[in-house]
């Protein structure tokens, strides 16, 4: 034990770790605490805008966990581990790769100071390669659970087996209020905790019968762009295009280019940034471009 302190990373944890009201998940965050101090697998089914994501990682680290082991954030996807670990950084006012830091393919940005680890499902399961009682984590925090991914179910699985191996490790599974009870059941009905999310308006707007009988996808989202820009639908902002493939980006950006001409890159070098057209399979530092704010009063 005197060997596994002297040689513990040093890790400078805030004193006091301050919570954002305003998210729903920190409403019940006392009832969180207590819930993972008392039991090995905690269940928390957050609607989209609860914070569970952000929060969660702090709580366990307010609670003593990420001391000597780390605390494990797994994500889906490559942008999402990234930004959350950016955000969750953020809030606890140090630098990326420094208390908070993430791991993706080709992206490792984690230091021996590292407390709380963002990173793929993917990265997690490469590391039971080497470390089968995944000895480097005390806590492991299962994001976005309810996509029951391949990599998803096979590490639920193997964490129930290693459980009863590693009593000191806590897993905290979050996920939507799909199939919550599904999970439980899976850890010998684990506690449920269910949070609230958060809703902003949303206002739907409908293009008018089109003189073509035949517009293609390409050719509506052209004009809904034409729309936005002579603020038909109210004060012009950004514009968020979703599309299947990367073809389909290339060419209705080739589209928007050719059809909008000086008056589009106006736009563009005004940094109103009216459209962000990009790939997020993309390199991170690409894809960070898309998500930087926009001028004020700007929607």
């Amino acid at each position: 034990m005197l060997k596994k302190m002297k040689d513990a990373p040093v890790r400078v944890i805030p004193n006091p770790i301050k919570f954002p009201d305003e998210l729903p998940v920190c409403e019940r965050r006392e009832e969180i605490r207590e819930a993972i101090s008392q039991h090995q697998v905690v269940i928390i089914a957050g609607e989209t805008g609860s914070g569970k994501t952000t929060q969660i990682p702090k709580i366990c680290l307010e609670l003593g966990r990420g001391q000597e082991a780390r605390i494990g954030h797994t994500q889906p996807r490559r942008l999402a581990a990234r930004r959350v670990a950016e955000r969750i950084a953020d809030e606890l006012e140090s630098e990326l790769g420094g208390l908070v830091g993430y791991k993706v393919r080709f992206n490792d940005s984690v230091a021996p100071s590292t407390a709380i680890k963002l990173m793929t499902d993917g990265i997690l399961l490469a590391e039971l390669q080497r470390d089968r009682e995944l000895r480097d984590y005390d806590t492991l925090i299962i994001d976005e659970a309810h996509e029951r991914s391949l990599n998803i179910d096979f590490i639920l699985g193997y964490l129930r087996a290693l459980l009863p191996k590693r009593p000191d490790l806590k897993v905290i599974i979050t996920s939507a209020t799909i199939d919550v009870d599904r999970f439980s059941q899976h850890f010998d009905n684990a506690p449920v905790i269910e949070v609230s999310g958060r809703l902003f308006p949303v206002e739907v707007h409908y293009l008018g019968d089109s003189d073509g009988a035949e517009d293609g996808v390409e050719d509506q989202i052209v004009r809904a762009v034409d729309g936005i820009v002579a603020e038909d639908f109210g004060p012009r902002g950004d514009v968020l295009i979703f599309l299947p493939g990367e073809r389909e980006i290339r060419d209705l950006s080739r589209r928007l280019k050719e059809t909008s001409g000086v008056k589009f890159y106006r736009f563009m070098l005004a940094s109103v940034r009216l459209n962000r057209i990009g790939f997020l399979n993309q390199p991170a530092a690409v894809c960070g471009w898309y998500w930087r704010p926009t001028l004020p009063r700007r929607r």
